[in-house]
């Protein structure tokens, strides 16, 4: 399963490619089983498609290249592992093009688009609603550290400190062995910070949730150094056996509460600096404009395509193809990732509701 970097960087080589005069396919399946354990997304593959082909020429380039994309799509869907979720897929085969996006993040639903670029969007939202972050599980003698992205965990790591047995003692005798006990627990929980220090480092991971019990979570946090201590999300009492879908769907919980929050302080922020006369624009024709003189630091787009405002020139949605405000944030979070902006999708729509759904912070201006 991909990781968080790579998603990024397949989500980037697809808002580089230019299909020329060709069309693309961009499809999104949700691979999960049905109530009765059966994929379902074949009778909608098989039909969609093939509707979607008969529309263009027999004869014509535009067809040839339809009809390969949909072999290779047909072979790729035919062998695809099970613990998938869902998948993204872009295709041209006359300009040789395919690129595969399995994630164990679910899709809502079946999509499928031809139009004449690759329709991003779903897929900027699916990294965003499921980011990169390190979770520490630990107890006074052992740790777990899980690094998570894209709803699965990526990679583990088990620090092991000295096992400790309680002994009936009085006077200085108990004294002395608490303080051995205690000497073993901090240099425990120091060995621990130093991992889960490293790991932030080389993974480059933005966030993270401590999981435990009352004695170790106090002593971690005691030892995280502030760049670390600045990256904890929050804490939440876990026992150390838990086991890995439990930890993941607890800390999934508290993400998804963080990333609410953020997103009303970045909504806000970038409001309040509009207002200003500062570093930000609003709306989707001067975004695009700032985009392309590079000046754009952060793209915000809200996760509700019907919340984009765009002019009424651009409002006409052929069958098949993406709605006038998905096209937009396609092409606004195309050029974010070509020139090294980031992009954050706001989920709650009345967050930029105001300002046309979409906006943006500068890193200079005019």
């Amino acid at each position: 399963m991909p990781t968080t970097d790579s998603l990024a960087a397949q989500l980037d080589r697809v808002a580089a490619f230019d299909s020329g005069p060709f069309p693309v396919v961009s499809l999104y399946l949700n691979l999960q089983p049905d109530q009765h354990g059966r994929d379902n997304f074949e009778p909608f593959l098989r039909k969609t498609l093939a509707e979607r082909i008969r529309t263009y020429g027999a004869d014509g380039p535009e067809r040839k290249s339809l009809e390969q994309d949909a072999e290779k799509i047909r072979a790729y869907v035919g062998e695809i592992d099970a613990a998938v979720n869902g998948l993204a897929l872009f295709a041209c085969s006359e300009a040789d093009f395919f690129e595969a996006v399995p994630v164990a993040a679910p899709i809502a639903e079946h999509r499928l688009y031809i139009s004449e670029q690759p329709h991003l969007y779903p897929l900027a939202r699916l990294l965003d609603d499921f980011p990169r972050y390190a979770v520490v599980l630990a107890d006074t003698h052992l740790a777990r550290i899980f690094v998570v992205a894209g709803n699965s965990v990526v990679a583990t790591e088990q620090v092991e400190g000295t096992k400790t047995r309680r002994h009936k003692m009085g006077g200085w005798s108990q004294a002395r062995y608490q303080r051995h006990i205690d000497n073993f627990r901090e240099q425990h929980a120091k060995e621990v910070v130093d991992s889960l220090a490293r790991i932030v480092t080389d993974e480059a991971i933005p966030s993270i949730i401590i999981a435990g019990d009352e004695v170790i979570v106090p002593l971690l946090r005691d030892y995280l150094p502030k760049e670390l201590t600045e990256r904890v999300v929050d804490t939440v009492k876990l026992d150390i056996r838990a086991p890995e879908q439990a930890v993941l769907e607890t800390t999934r919980a508290m993400m998804q509460e963080k990333d609410a929050q953020t997103d009303r302080e970045r909504a806000d922020a970038l409001i309040g600096a509009y207002r200003g006369n500062g570093l930000a624009v609003v709306g989707v024709e001067d975004t695009r404009a700032a985009l392309g003189l590079g000046q754009v630091d952060q793209l915000l787009v809200t996760g509700t395509p019907a919340a984009i405002r765009v002019q009424k020139k651009d409002q006409s949605t052929p069958r098949g193809e993406p709605t006038a405000g998905e096209r937009a944030a396609d092409e606004l979070i195309a050029s974010a990732r070509q020139t090294a902006a980031t992009v954050r999708i706001i989920q709650d729509a009345s967050l930029l509701s105001g300002v046309g759904g979409v906006g943006a912070f500068l890193r200079f201006k005019l």
